[in-house]
């Protein structure tokens, strides 16, 4: 296959995984207002398209780590053209395909791990050990605990100061308060998620045309169209709408009021935009439905449904050795083939 028709085919993959990470990962941007019924799902899914739109066009500091920090620039440049399509090509694969599963399951997964993951994957396939930045991967593992975690504790004791600060408020009065305030927070969380998981077409995009013109001054100056082409296939994809992955996380971990939809997203939504700007791509769908346990645990551990969020928490860890897996496969497959 030429050169340009294998850039054309990557460029179309990322545009479909940016679609598929809208219906799966942003999903969790609005579950928690839908849950609650603090906002209309035709609304609050408006709201995040727009907001995760806003969040994708600004920063790049999560696009530079998927795109050089992974394989290095140096790697990229240094393989064969067809060679270093194909890495991007099997690691794409990988994620849309394990992505269109979980979504048909109701599972919110970990679009971005299963990005990194597969393209480590391929990146061993075709080079060897050598082609991936193991350091840069242990970061990316130690936020696989450390993201959830703190979105758990953050939503146990934002809920807490909420419940003793409004304890002599009236339920009605609090209801109508934080259902409004929801509209704030469902816009901080989708643009904290198109700040992190919405660099990703972006990071694979901008890799394929430095692959291209061999010019790594590219992540100097990424191109807006990227950025734009990137951001509209994320927001069109929660346009589409995640419904089984909304219905998971915004209806079945635990019953949600708007004043339990705020403090989930808002502790979430802060986790998320402290790891972008550190450039560390973390999971939505992680801190989402962990702050979600976490404001559900300040009722009873009982008014969590376990069983639930056993199955959640397994999805998360199968998608390692899943991705890992598929990631393998696809580029030994297209190895042989090319």
């Amino acid at each position: 296959m030429p050169e340009f028709a294998l850039l054309v085919l990557v460029i179309a993959a990322a545009i479909g995984f940016g679609v598929v990470n809208g219906f799966n990962d942003a999903a969790n941007s609005v579950a928690a207002s839908i849950g609650s019924r603090a906002i209309s799902p035709r609304n609050a899914i408006i709201l995040a398209a727009f907001s995760n739109f806003a969040g994708a066009a600004t920063g790049t500091a999560v696009a530079i780590t998927i795109g050089k920090g992974i394989i290095s620039s140096e790697t990229w440049l240094s393989l064969p053209v067809t060679a270093a399509y194909l890495i991007l090509i099997a690691a794409l694969a990988t994620v849309i395909v394990w992505g269109t599963i979980a979504t048909r399951l109701g599972l919110p997964v970990s679009i971005s791990h299963s990005l990194v993951t597969g393209l480590a994957a391929a990146g061993i396939v075709v080079v060897g050990r050598e082609a991936v930045i193991w350091g840069v991967l242990q970061q990316i593992g130690v936020s696989v605990v450390a993201a959830p975690s703190l979105g758990f504790i953050g939503g146990f004791a934002l809920m807490v100061v909420l419940l003793w600060a409004f304890r002599r408020s009236a339920p009605a009065r609090m209801r109508v308060v934080f259902s409004r305030l929801q509209w704030l927070t469902t816009a901080f969380l989708a643009y904290s998620h198109g700040k992190n998981d919405g660099q990703m077409p972006i990071a694979l995009i901008t890799t394929a045309l430095m692959i291209h013109t061999q010019q790594v001054e590219l992540w100097d100056n990424i191109p807006w169209w990227v950025i734009i082409v990137s951001a509209l296939a994320i927001s069109l994809g929660i346009a589409i709408g995640g419904w089984r992955v909304i219905r998971t996380v915004g209806m079945k971990i635990t019953a949600l009021q708007p004043i339990h939809g705020f403090a989930t997203q808002a502790s979430a939504a802060t986790v998320i935009e402290i790891a972008s700007r550190l450039g560390i791509p973390v999971s939505t769908t992680h801190c989402a439905t962990a702050a979600t346990m976490g404001v559900g645990a300040t009722k009873r551990l009982s008014a969590v449904r376990w069983g639930v969020t056993r199955n959640i928490v397994l999805a998360w860890v199968l998608t390692f050795p899943i991705c890992g897996a598929l990631g393998w496969i696809i580029a030994s497959l297209l190895k042989v083939a090319f």
